[in-house]
C-alpha cells in the first residue's frame, strides 16, 4: 500500500476557505461537550443509587462506559489541539477532566496517536501493529464470533487485558520517544481523589460506578469503534479505503459513536478539524465525485458494519 496519510496525498476539490472555516476551534463547544458527559455520568450514578437493582445497575454501567468513551473522544480531539491552541492549558485541562480519570495522560496518548496518523495501517503504526496479530482483530469473523467478543467485555477480564496492553504501549512509546516527565499534577490529582473518596466513604461507589464500567463497557465500545475504523471489509489500497466513515443511527450515536467520531475517514484526511465540524466536512467532501466514488462509507453499526466483518480483507505492505 502506498503511504497516503492525509488529504495532501489526494486531489480533493475542497475549497481552502471552507477548510479554513471548518478548522476554527470553539473552546466553549468542546467544554460544553465535556460538561455534558460528566453531568450524564453523575446523573446516572445518582439515579442508580436511588433505584438500585440489577437492571438499573446494568443500564448505569452501559451509559457510564459510553460517556467515558465519549470523554476519550474529546481527549482525542484535544490531542490535535482542537480544544485550546495554548498547549499548556489544552493538556492540563484535558488531563484533569479526562485522562487522569481514565488513568493515563494526554502526553502518553499523543505520542501513540500521532504515530498512528503518520504510519496509518502499516507495521510502524503502533495501533495496527498491536492489534493485527490478536484474535480479537483477526477477520473475517461470523456475526456470532464478533458479538461473542463484544459481549465478553462485560465480564471485565478482556477489558483488564486491553487496559494493561494499552498502558504498556503508551508507557513504552513515551520512553522510546523521550517524552518529558510529567510534573506532580497527576499525583496531586490522585491523592486528592483518594482523600475525597475516603472522607465521603465512597470507595464502593468508585468501584461499582467507575472501575467496573472502565474495565467493561468503556473498552467494549472502544473495541467496536476500533474495528469500525480500520478492520473488516476494507481494501487498504488507497487512503479512502484504509478506514471508514460510519453513519450511525440515533441510538448508536449516543451509545457507540459520540461526538461525531463515526466520521473517521474525514478525521484522517483533515485531523485539524474539530469534532463538531466533521458532519459539515463530510457533506462538502461528498460533493467531490472522486471522494464520493472511492470513500468507504458504511450506513450504521448494526445494519452496516456487522455485515462487513465476515468478508475477506486484503492487507499488503510496500
Amino acid at each position: 500500500m502506498k503511504a497516503q496519510n492525509n488529504a495532501n496525498d489526494l486531489d480533493l476539490k475542497l475549497n481552502p476557505k471552507d477548510l479554513q472555516a471548518l478548522s476554527k476551534t470553539n473552546a466553549y463547544r468542546h467544554a460544553g461537550a465535556m460538561l455534558f458527559d460528566w453531568v450524564v455520568i453523575f446523573g446516572v450514578i445518582y439515579w442508580c443509587i436511588q433505584f438500585f437493582n440489577p437492571l438499573t445497575y446494568f443500564i448505569a454501567v452501559v451509559i457510564i462506559g459510553g460517556r467515558m468513551h465519549a470523554l476519550a473522544i474529546l481527549m482525542h480531539d484535544a490531542t490535535h489541539f482542537s480544544f485550546l491552541k495554548n498547549q499548556k492549558w489544552n493538556d492540563l485541562l484535558t488531563d484533569i477532566f479526562i485522562t487522569y480519570p481514565i488513568f493515563t495522560t494526554i502526553t502518553n496518548y499523543r505520542q501513540n496517536h500521532l504515530r498512528h496518523h503518520r504510519h496509518l495501517n502499516s507495521e510502524n503504526d503502533p495501533d495496527w501493529a498491536a492489534k493485527l496479530p490478536t484474535q480479537e482483530y483477526t477477520f473475517p469473523k461470523t456475526k456470532q464470533e464478533f458479538l461473542l467478543t463484544v459481549f465478553s467485555y462485560l465480564f471485565l477480564i478482556r477489558g483488564a487485558k486491553d487496559a494493561f496492553a494499552l498502558f504498556k504501549r503508551f508507557s513504552a512509546g513515551g520512553k522510546k520517544y523521550n517524552q518529558p516527565k510529567k510534573d506532580y499534577t497527576r499525583l496531586v490529582f490522585y491523592v486528592s481523589v483518594s482523600i475525597i473518596l475516603t472522607l465521603t466513604s465512597s470507595w464502593l461507589y468508585f468501584l461499582l460506578f467507575w472501575i467496573v464500567p472502565f474495565l467493561s463497557t468503556l473498552f467494549m465500545f472502544q473495541y467496536i469503534r476500533s474495528v469500525a475504523e480500520h478492520f473488516g471489509e476494507l481494501a487498504y489500497d488507497h487512503l479512502l479505503t484504509s478506514t471508514r466513515t460510519v453513519r450511525p443511527r440515533l441510538i448508536e450515536e449516543f451509545i457507540l459513536a459520540p461526538h461525531n467520531v463515526g466520521f473517521h475517514l474525514e478525521h484522517h484526511l483533515y485531523p485539524g478539524v474539530p469534532f463538531y465540524h466533521l458532519p459539515k466536512l463530510h457533506t462538502l467532501l461528498m460533493e467531490d465525485e472522486a471522494y464520493k466514488s472511492k470513500a468507504h462509507i458504511t450506513q450504521g453499526y448494526v445494519s452496516g458494519l456487522l455485515n462487513e466483518l465476515g468478508k475477506l480483507e486484503v492487507v499488503e505492505f510496500s
